[in-house]
């Protein structure tokens, strides 16, 4: 069978299984995501929906092919594909904020069978700001705070906010050639950090973005009112200044944000721990055999930051399950249910 008439009736296969399938056995609904990094946080938002009349299995789209990413999940399986029984969970990017300006963002927005982060990506939905210490407790075994994240990506945000703006702004208009997200990710990139002083960080931050806002108002000096008008649009969708690293590049905000200040906080706590260790040690032997205990308990920060689940708590993840429940219980509402 050709493999696209093979995709078209995979949703029909789903659907026609479940039917044929005792009235006492679960009704699968699969769950297809970009990446296997997406199958452990699709399954924290899955989980909570399932019971004794149904349950979800997340995979990748295709057992035939190694392809992965949002565009195979979304051509693959939307245009009849998709149905009751097979849904597409994916990261927003900026196809939320696109508010369907490209036919990417209207798969994404508009059909009921799809599903997104709200954020921007996994990524910063790992990196969500009140749940960082507990990852740096995790790492470290120590719960002393000596960094407040919160405060900092809250400054962080405020200080990226204005040229957040003009980034949409260029994807929303077609010039993202001329301001685009790798331009973006350099310009935000906080550089150097200090646990002790990070002001200086957001300092030089606010400059960086100041000098490119001010280049873009040269660029494009008849902008103004667009620029407005996409800055009331991205509100209204839930972005604030306070938590505009929500939705930035993901993979630029974790690997250039907050692993380099998790890695010099985690560093911090792992030598106060050791002096503390040493300082109260009895004799020589008992401070080697404690360190040495203690060292082999602590964990690896990127690892830890991409099992964290502290995003539970967030708006993000409670709008996507709102948006499963409404799948579930009104329009596409299961005949066993």
């Amino acid at each position: 069978m050709p493999g696209r008439l093979k995709d078209n009736l995979n949703s029909r296969y789903f659907e026609a299984a479940n039917q044929m399938t005792s009235k006492k056995a679960r009704r699968r609904i699969v769950a297809y995501v970009e990446s296997y990094d997406d199958i452990y946080y699709w399954r924290t938002v899955l989980s909570r929906f399932e019971n004794e009349k149904r349950y979800f299995e997340v995979m990748l789209p295709s057992h035939q092919k190694l392809e992965r990413g949002k565009k195979s999940v979304l051509m693959n399986f939307i245009e009849g594909r998709i149905g009751e029984d097979m849904i597409a969970c994916v990261d927003a990017d900026y196809d939320y904020l696109l508010q369907g300006a490209t036919p990417q963002s209207k798969k994404v927005v508009g059909s009921p069978y799809v599903f997104h982060t709200y954020a921007y990506a996994i990524e910063n939905m790992q990196c969500y700001a009140p749940s960082l210490h507990d990852v740096c407790v995790a790492v470290t075994l120590n719960d002393h705070r000596i960094f407040d994240f919160y405060d900092y990506l809250t400054q962080y945000s405020e200080a990226i906010f204005p040229l957040f703006v003009w980034s949409v702004w260029a994807y929303r208009t077609g010039n993202h050639n001329r301001f685009s997200l790798t331009d973006m990710a350099r310009v935000i990139d906080p550089g150097g950090f200090n646990v002790f002083d990070p002001q200086y960080s957001i300092d030089h931050l606010r400059q960086k973005v100041n000098k490119k806002v001010r280049q873009l108002q040269a660029e494009f000096p008849n902008n103004k009112e667009i620029y407005l008008q996409t800055k009331a649009d991205i509100k209204e969708l839930g972005v604030t200044p306070q938590t505009t690293y929500l939705y930035v590049q993901g993979h630029s905000l974790f690997d250039n944000v907050v692993v380099p200040i998790l890695t010099k906080v985690c560093n911090r706590l792992r030598l106060e721990r050791q002096d503390e260790i040493t300082r109260t040690a009895r004799h020589h032997t008992q401070r080697k055999n404690e360190i040495s205990c203690y060292e082999h308990s602590l964990q690896d920060i990127r690892q830890m930051l991409k099992k964290n689940s502290g995003y539970m708590q967030s708006e993000q993840f409670r709008r996507t399950q709102a948006d499963i429940e409404r799948y579930l219980t009104t329009e596409h509402k299961s005949p066993e249910t």
